[in-house]
């Protein structure tokens, strides 16, 4: 079994691993972060992850049954003893998982809320003691906290469609239906970035018959440009789009069907996952992992879209304007220029070289 110091865990996991005396019978796990934990627990089960990348991890683990988010069918009602919770960045997704967590729980299960103190794990207990009043406190360790709650009431028949919520967003006079879920990022609207990024789609379209949208998040990029190229009676571009969250995947697609756009949203850590080339690229992507800066995935994502983008093929990416990207986007695909800024965002344009 694995030592639990030194392990590289995160700081939940190795918490979970010093109480694992709670853990009995068949296990679910629900929010993991890290496939590394699962041949260091004392039995096996269900390992669910939001994560496609940590999904895939999961796969590779035998005796274990690893479920891509919310909607997988191997999320199977009233089949474990032992649930564990992680607690996820948005208050409001702890909600979901935990009603997730009482769908899955046969008779008299267990279900153990671990989260860090700095991610909110004192805040989230009041949610956790509305499903479980009789939840408790079993330990304080790692800067964690792990909370326990003893036969809490099953209520099968979870379905992620229940926590879907609608709204209209508006850019350049032209609305569109946006699908949203608890955790996901433009769950609060259309935020300044991908605003400058239409408005400028609307200036300056892009020349393809096909684009690719990276980190697509719940499909607003996509979807508004169809319509926008309906309204004007031009072309109607196919756009396909690419996310490694399996809520933005899901909203993505409801987006989309909502608004009869054309394109395939495939869940993706990056663009490992993800064939063929396109005549277009188009970004709005991420820039923190929890609440620190990080450039990593999308300076990944610089490096790699060459193998997807057509000789001559336009990258558009919008990003704030402190981050080191136009650097970035001359040293992989080329040329840049600045089509747009305000002091806090800038939309870059480059084009693949022959």
């Amino acid at each position: 079994m694995q030592s639990i110091t030194g392990s590289g865990l995160p700081n939940s996991h190795q918490a979970l691993l010093k109480n694992q005396h709670l853990l009995s019978g068949r296990l679910a796990l629900l929010g993991i972060s890290s496939a590394h934990l699962l041949p260091a627990l004392p039995c096996s089960g269900l390992a669910m992850s939001e994560h496609a990348g940590v999904f895939r991890a999961l796969e590779c683990h035998d005796g274990w049954q690893a479920a891509f988010g919310y909607d997988d069918p191997a999320l199977a009602d009233s089949s474990y003893d032992s649930i564990v919770v992680f607690l996820p960045k948005a208050r409001a997704e702890l909600e979901m998982r935990l009603a997730l967590a009482r769908s899955l729980a046969a008779d008299n299960a267990r279900l153990i809320l671990v989260g860090e103190k700095k991610e909110g794990i004192a805040g989230a207990i009041k949610q956790l003691k509305a499903v479980a009043p009789r939840a408790s406190k079993a330990d304080s360790a790692r800067h964690c906290q792990v909370w326990c709650a003893d036969s809490i009431e099953p209520v099968p028949g979870f379905r992620v469609q229940d926590w879907l919520s609608w709204s209209t967003v508006e850019c350049s006079e032209i609305s569109i239906d946006v699908a949203g879920l608890p955790g996901i990022f433009s769950q609060d609207g259309l935020d300044k970035g991908t605003r400058m990024l239409l408005e400028t789609l609307a200036e300056q379209p892009m020349q393809a018959d096909r684009l690719l949208d990276f980190a697509c998040g719940a499909g607003v990029i996509g979807a508004w440009i169809q319509a926008w190229q309906a309204a004007k009676q031009t072309p109607v571009a196919s756009i396909d789009g690419v996310d490694v969250q399996s809520q933005a995947v899901i909203c993505a697609r409801e987006t989309y069907q909502r608004n009869c756009a054309e394109g395939s949203i495939v869940a993706s850590d990056g663009l490992a996952g993800v064939d063929g080339l396109w005549p277009g690229v188009i970004s709005n992507p991420p820039f923190h992992t929890g609440v620190k800066t990080d450039t990593s995935m999308t300076e990944q994502f610089l490096q790699d879209v060459k193998r997807q983008l057509q000789p001559g093929g336009e990258l558009r990416l919008v990003a704030n304007s402190f981050l080191p990207y136009e650097a970035l986007i001359k040293r992989y695909i080329g040329r840049v220029e600045r089509l747009r800024e305000d002091g806090r965002f800038t939309v870059y344009r480059a084009f693949r070289g022959q």
